[in-house]
């Protein structure tokens, strides 16, 4: 489909991928080795990639590929669109807007009929999938507010699992949103002076310095929760092992007389004794009170033989 569109009827190219001869046809006259490269990445459906081109004629070019939308659990499901900017024309490739569920598509068209030019049709579009993007965010956040409670309430060892999702996740969204700005500078590079005063670029790089603002501070709060959860497990692993090791010290003096005396020598002068199995009692009950009483003095058990408050992180 091809649009004139705005005051100085710039051309806007809608094409799919199965389309390439017509595309070939489009840039013919601006045709570079950059080309062929952009044209393999439209039939192959590569990841994303740019390219700025200024030709002999001052003649600037902005393509590549950008992938817009992304699923969290599979690699492979994802949508691509693939662009050519030049001042007067805009060809793109598998953009598919109907996808878009928070646009309306006939304010959007009325937004870039506005335009003087293709760039300031394409970064209008550009801050469209931003705002598809930011809304994404506004779903994460809320699913991270949530788990920041869990960590409190049932801080249990799946909540570590929860933790290291979102932050998958959040990796995602961040993948998505660099060559967003990567775009946004080549833009910026290329055409200089001509747009970085236009009110449409500022707003649109406004929203992807947003959205790079939120994944930052996002990531801050994930690495905290992270870095939580690995002082609680370490504290509990040290909790376990220590108290481990009183209970054994505690229950030496039972083991060691135990094993004396569960000799089976001929002569042993304590089997004879009318009090031995009294004796060996009091003795094994006051070693072993003493040991821990020794241990207590000494502030080697700590806590950990007493019980935890309800509701504590180590609980």
């Amino acid at each position: 489909m091809i649009t004139s569109i705005g005051p100085n009827n710039w051309k806007w190219h809608q094409y799919n991928k199965n389309e390439i001869e017509k595309i070939k046809h489009v840039i013919h006259k601006e045709y570079c080795p950059f080309n062929k490269e952009w044209l393999d990445n439209v039939q192959e459906n590569k990841t994303n990639c740019l390219r700025t081109v200024l030709l002999e004629n001052e003649k600037k070019i902005v393509k590549g590929s950008l992938v817009y939308d992304q699923n969290f659990d599979d690699e492979l499901e994802h949508k691509i669109c693939h662009f050519y900017i030049t001042n007067d024309q805009l060809i793109t490739v598998d953009l598919e807007l109907s996808s878009l569920q928070h646009m309306s598509q006939e304010l959007l068209f009325q937004q870039i009929d506005k335009t003087e030019n293709a760039v300031d049709g394409f970064l209008i579009i550009l801050g469209e999938l931003m705002n598809e993007m930011l809304y994404g965010i506004d779903q994460f956040e809320e699913k991270l507010n949530k788990l920041i409670w869990n960590v409190s309430k049932k801080n249990k060892t799946s909540i570590l699992d929860k933790i290291y999702i979102q932050r998958h996740e959040l990796l995602i969204w961040k993948n998505l949103i660099i060559p967003m700005k990567e775009l946004k500078m080549a833009i910026e590079e290329i055409y200089l002076d001509d747009i970085n005063t236009g009110n449409i670029f500022k707003r649109t790089c406004k929203k992807i310095d947003r959205a790079m603002a939120l994944i930052t501070e996002y990531e801050t709060e994930i690495d905290s929760m992270i870095n939580l959860e690995e002082v609680i497990s370490s504290h509990r692993g040290n909790e376990i092992m220590k108290t481990l090791t009183v209970i054994t010290t505690i229950f030496t003096p039972v083991m060691a007389l135990g094993a004396l005396w569960g000799m089976n020598f001929k002569h042993m002068p304590e089997l004879e004794w009318k009090y031995g199995y009294l004796f060996s009692v009091l003795l094994i009950v006051i070693s072993t009170l003493a040991l821990y009483g020794y241990l207590k003095m000494k502030g080697w058990t700590g806590d950990l033989l007493e019980g935890r408050k309800k509701g504590s992180f180590f609980e």
